[in-house]
């Protein structure tokens, strides 16, 4: 089976306008064996992104100047580097828009040091598994998906799916560990199409886990409550 863990000395760009922050996380990064440039502003950011080449960025909200949502936009239309949203704000349509706008999660300040640090490792593990985006193949420790052929293996044995569920499937897979919208589910599954609803894309989700118990005890596919699924095969 392929690891889905990220190489040791990941690149982490911390953009906060806080010293105090930049030095706890940095301090927190680099003690977990990661390297950490962190800078306090988004033109430093977007100079960093070049000289950097970071692996992943976490990025403060509320910042002068530039600020965190206009950083993300410019970054997103870059790259797709994972992005961790740092916010003051607990409201959750704050949560929602950074989900929607492209970040792969979000912390909620004040923090824990090891809520940060599992949600860093999560995202980067996404990221490798997304590197593997235009592959052939795809596997973890349940799930073995040939995407030319368009077959799918759980635990050793076929799964037969329908072309919407197997789209579906993948979408998970290549964005493993992330929490995915039910919106964004919709864009990559049913792509130009009109007509969206977040039912639609709750009862193919259902379909798909149906499936995968007839095959499995597993259920990979976690409910973020009021934000959409994330795909975490068992360890």
């Amino acid at each position: 089976m392929a690891s889905a863990e990220p190489r040791l000395g990941a690149r982490i760009l911390l953009v906060d306008d806080e010293e105090s922050v930049r030095i706890v996380v940095t301090q927190l990064l680099e003690r977990a064996g990661m390297q950490v440039r962190a800078v306090e502003d988004g033109p430093q950011a977007l100079r960093a992104m070049y000289e950097f080449r970071p692996d992943l960025m976490v990025l403060d909200v509320n910042m002068p100047g530039m600020s965190g949502w206009e950083l993300l936009g410019q970054v997103r239309v870059m790259s797709d580097l994972p992005v961790i949203m740092l916010t003051a704000k607990s409201r959750e349509m704050e949560k929602v828009r950074g989900l929607d706008e492209g970040a792969s999660d979000y912390v909620t300040k004040p923090f824990g040091s090891q809520e940060l640090l599992a949600r860093v490792r999560a995202a980067l593990r996404g990221a490798h598994a997304s590197s593997e985006h235009d592959a052939e193949q795809f596997a973890d420790q349940l799930v073995e998906i040939d995407f030319a052929r368009a077959t799918v293996h759980v635990d050793g044995q076929e799964l037969r799916l329908t072309r919407r569920e197997f789209d579906l499937l993948a979408t998970f897979a290549r964005n493993r560990g992330r929490v995915l919208s039910n919106e964004r589910l919709y864009e990559e599954v049913w792509g130009e199409e009109r007509g969206f609803s977040p039912d639609q894309v709750k009862l193919y989700v259902s379909y798909l886990r149906r499936k995968l118990g007839t095959v499995t005890d597993s259920d990979p596919i976690v409910t973020v409550r009021g934000f959409g699924y994330r795909y975490e095969p068992p360890a």
